[in-house]
């Protein structure tokens, strides 16, 4: 059987402040849905026995509209290409109680073959000579142990385990979410022909079978350098293909000494390296200022700093004075992104979706002012 797997996709993410025109809708959230459509495209291309979605298939339990829209366009393009989907939910869009409905259950009315694990519970399902073992994100870390205990595997099939969390392998990598599970070590060690996990945003082998299909976007700066998209599964042969698929991209454009440059100088070498990665696509670029004094800093923050944006979705500028060198070797920015986590707050607060909207976008500027103004400190 030939198997697809991908994750984390978080249909709904909205970030930078930046209007597509033809829309109105944020414009990294347009990229996203557009780039989530055409993977699909693509995986339908490879033409799997099934596609595997490991968790966080929306970003909020309360997905907007145009999330719902698009979850239901993919489902049309698998249904067509006559491709199965079998997914479990993640700690991003699955309720914190028993007793709110998960944005799940709309897509079970959709007529297609999906097969959907999300309430708290370990569900087994059969396609052709596989058996999919599945463990939706859960309310407590005890609940994991509790459901993979249940496991009953047959010898007649191959056997695929499916589960969302953090491997206790890489606890120090902690995405610092809301409901983020550490899951046991013998969970993804276990014996199964493949383990299939989701949350964990880098493409990585955990275990012996057991791999992070990653996400298919760069969703935070910090991951900027890992590795995206989904992997090609042939469980009864135990081999893994990574798959390429569409996403826009992050660049790092390296870092500039800046410590014998005019503002003027260091406004004239970024834009010589932006200029180095312009494309069709508004890619998200990161670079570093080093040893770059602070009154210099300042005095690029202004307007043609602002110009110098408008080619790319986002520039992120860091910088690093004499002072700040040594320190900031020692930051770890994967950890914690505040317009993440201000995102997910406003979402679950259920909200009128205007209201909601009119929050996230000046809360984000705000933030965003915030953050330029303290790395340019």
């Amino acid at each position: 059987m030939k198997i697809i797997h991908i994750a984390d996709t978080h249909l709904g993410v909205a970030a930078f402040s930046r209007i597509d025109p033809d829309t109105g809708m944020n414009l990294r959230e347009q990229q996203i849905y557009d780039n989530f459509l055409e993977s699909i495209r693509e995986i339908c291309k490879e033409k799997p026995d099934v596609l595997l979605h490991a968790g966080d298939l929306f970003d909020s339990v309360k997905p907007r509209t145009q999330a719902y829209v698009t979850a239901f366009e993919a489902l049309e393009i698998l249904s067509d290409a006559e491709i199965p989907l079998v997914m479990i939910a993640g700690n991003h869009s699955i309720p914190k109680t028993r007793y709110t409905r998960a944005p799940f259950a709309l897509l079970e009315y959709y007529p297609g073959t999906v097969h959907m694990a999300y309430r708290f519970r370990y569900e087994s399902y059969e396609v052709g000579d596989t058996i999919f073992h599945l463990i939706p994100n859960m309310l407590t870390p005890d609940a994991y142990r509790v459901a993979y205990d249940q496991i009953e595997r047959s010898r007649a099939h191959t056997n695929v385990l499916v589960t969302h969390g953090l491997a206790s392998d890489i606890r120090d990598r902690r995405l610092a979410t809301v409901a983020e599970h550490e899951l046991d070590s013998t969970m993804t060690t276990a014996d199964f022909d493949y383990i299939a996990l989701g949350h964990y945003h880098n493409q990585s082998r955990i275990g012996p079978h057991a791999w992070y299909s990653g996400s298919l976007e760069h969703l935070t700066y910090g991951e900027m350098h890992e590795t995206k998209g989904g992997l090609i599964i042939d469980p009864s042969g135990r081999t893994v293909t990574p798959l390429p698929l569409p996403k826009t991209p992050m660049v790092d454009l390296g870092s500039v000494s800046a410590d014998d440059l005019s503002a003027g100088e260091v406004i004239e070498a970024i834009e010589v390296r932006i200029e180095e990665i312009r494309s069709t696509t508004l890619p998200m670029a990161q670079i570093t200022l080093t040893g770059i004094r602070k009154e210099t800093a300042r005095a690029i923050a202004g307007r043609e700093l602002a110009r110098i944006r408008e080619s790319l979705l986002d520039l992120r500028i860091r910088t690093l004075s004499p002072e700040d060198i040594v320190t900031e070797g020692r930051r770890d920015d994967s950890g914690f992104n505040i317009q993440e986590e201000f995102a997910s707050f406003v979402k679950n607060r259920g909200l009128p979706e205007k209201t909601e909207s009119f929050i996230l976008q000046k809360g984000s500027a705000v933030l965003t002012s915030v953050v330029e103004e303290e790395d340019m400190e």
